[in-house]
This record gives structure tokens, sequence and C-alpha cells, in this order.
């Protein structure tokens, strides 16, 4: 009766284990499906997210450009509107959308027919007395100036959007060491950094979000870590899009190519401030000589002076 029962045992077990082994092999398949299905829902609620949230009134065409418009193809610039080097240009400086381009192009035909016109009216009325020769260099002075002031100011913003992008990027990297090394995902990292750097650094929050939305909805990955690249013109974030291409091409560790990268950002810009720091007593040489001597001659001989001359009396 013993064997028996240890006979009847043994295929007991053996068939429990079948059955779970069976049911457990159909439950790691339900449930890879509803992972699976649930990322890719996710990748649509990022998408439409990103993409509502970045509707806004600074993106869209703006009212009233119809006529710049008109304007533009009527001086047969579209094919300048249409240039790449145009459009790269203004998506580093922040300036997106259709409107912007049309705004730019319009300005580079209007700022010097404005300046040149508020030339030739303080030549006329302000500086009537000067002669015709420099009242036509006024004028010359004031059109040629109109001519380069979009492309200066267009300078200035991408030099400034690349400063403001550059100072806060450290920060951003190491937010993102933080949320990768926590298990996040790239884009709900690149998503709590926008989220967080938002108030403080908006540039880099701006450019970070929209990486989030590309990632979201393109087909490749990379065409979304280029743009990244492009849009900022920064060697840094391009490293940074470089390290996270090749990572995710070998499957290398993503949170030790960020602590790398965030650990050389942090130096260089230790090393950036500190030469601005190097450099500022050569800066106020000149300041002092010209400021802090005299006046400092003064109260010193002041009032030997005015003994000396009490005396002379």
């Amino acid at each position: 009766m013993s064997l028996e029962l240890l006979l009847i045992g043994i295929a007991a077990i053996a068939a429990f284990a079948s059955v779970m082994a069976i049911g457990l092999q159909l439950t790691s398949r339900d449930q890879l499906a509803s992972r699976l299905k649930a990322v890719a829902a996710r990748r649509q609620q990022l998408s439409a997210r990103q993409r509502d949230g970045y509707k806004t009134a600074r993106f869209q065409p703006k009212r009233h450009v119809g006529w710049m418009k008109a304007v533009v193809d009527r001086m047969n610039l579209k094919e300048m509107l249409e240039a790449p080097a145009l459009k790269h240009k203004l998506a580093q400086a922040g300036w997106r959308g259709s409107s912007a381009g049309v705004t730019f192009m319009f300005s580079r035909i209007a700022v010097p027919v404005v300046m040149f016109g508020l030339g030739l009216i303080y030549a006329t009325s302000v500086f009537a007395h000067w002669t015709f020769v420099q009242q036509a260099m006024l004028v010359l002075g004031a059109g040629t100036l109109g001519n380069y002031l979009p492309e200066i100011m267009l300078s200035n913003a991408v030099q400034k959007r690349q400063q403001a992008v550059a100072r806060s990027f450290p920060d951003g990297l190491d937010l993102m060491v933080i949320c990768v090394e926590a298990g996040l995902s790239i884009e709900a990292t690149l998503l709590k950094v926008a989220d967080e750097l938002g108030s403080s650094a908006s540039e880099l929050a701006e450019e970070v979000g929209l990486t989030a939305a590309e990632l979201a909805f393109l087909g490749d990955r990379r065409a979304a870590w280029d743009n990244l690249a492009d849009r900022t013109g920064l060697p840094q974030v391009k490293s940074l899009c470089t390290a996270l291409v090749q990572s995710e091409k070998y499957g290398t560790p993503v949170g030790q190519a960020l602590r790398v990268l965030a650990d050389e950002n942090r130096t260089a810009r230790m090393a950036a401030a500190e030469k601005k720091a190097a450099s500022l007593p050569a800066k106020l040489t000149v300041p002092m000589i010209l400021f802090f001597l005299p006046v400092l001659f003064l109260i010193i001989i002041g009032p030997a002076a005015i003994r000396i001359a009490g005396v002379m009396k």
C-alpha cells in the first residue's frame, strides 16, 4: 500500500507541475502582450500630449501675417524662405513655425526701408545744418544698418539661447542620471527633466520636451537625437545624442554613459568658471586706473595742495 501511495503521489505532483508550467507559460504570454499593448498606448499618449503641448501660439503661425507673406511672395523670395540654412538658424534661435520665417524675411525687406526713411528724416530736420555729404553718409549708414540688423538680432538670439542651454545642461544631465538609474525609460526621463526644469531653464526644457515628443511618434529614434543636436548646435549636446544612439544600438548601459557625460560637463563648467575668475584681475586693471587711482590721488594729495595754496597766499 505504501508503494502504491508513493506512485500516486508522484503522479499527482507531476500532473500538478505540468499544469502549472503550461499555465505559467500562458500567463506570461498574456502579461507580455498586455505590457506591449501598454507600451504602445503610452507612446501614443506621449505623442498626443507633447504635440498638444507644443501647439501654442509661439509655434503656430501668427495672425495678420498674410500680408507679410504676400509681400515676400511678390518679391520672389520664396526660395530664400524655404532655404534649409535659414530654417536651421531659426530653429536654433527658438523661432519655429511658418510665421517665423515669413516675419524674418519681411523684416529683411522692411527694416532697411524704415531705417533709410528715419535717416532721411533726421538728416533733413535735426541735422539740417550738416553738409550734403554728411547727410548722405548718415542716410546710407542708416540703410546699411537696417540691412544687417535682422541678421544681427537672429545671431544674438541664437547665441543667447545656446548660452542658456549650456548653462543649464549639467543640471539636466544630473537629473537624467537620477531618473535613468531609478528605472525610468528615456522618454519618461526626458518628460521628467522637462517638467522639473520648466521654470528655471525653459530653453533646455523646451528642447528636451520636443525631443520626447519626437521619440514618441518618429519611426527612427536616431533622427530625434540628430534633431536635438542640430537645434541646439552645442558640442556637449551632440556628445549626449551620440552616446544615447550608441547605447541603443549596441546595448551599453545608458546610466553609465550619462554619468560619464555629467562628470565631464561638470568639470568643463568648473574650468570655465575658474578661467573667468582668473581673467577678472586683468579686466579690472583699466577701470581701476581710470576711476579708482585719480580719486585716491585726489584724497592723498588734495589736503596738501590746499595747505600749500593757503601758504603761498
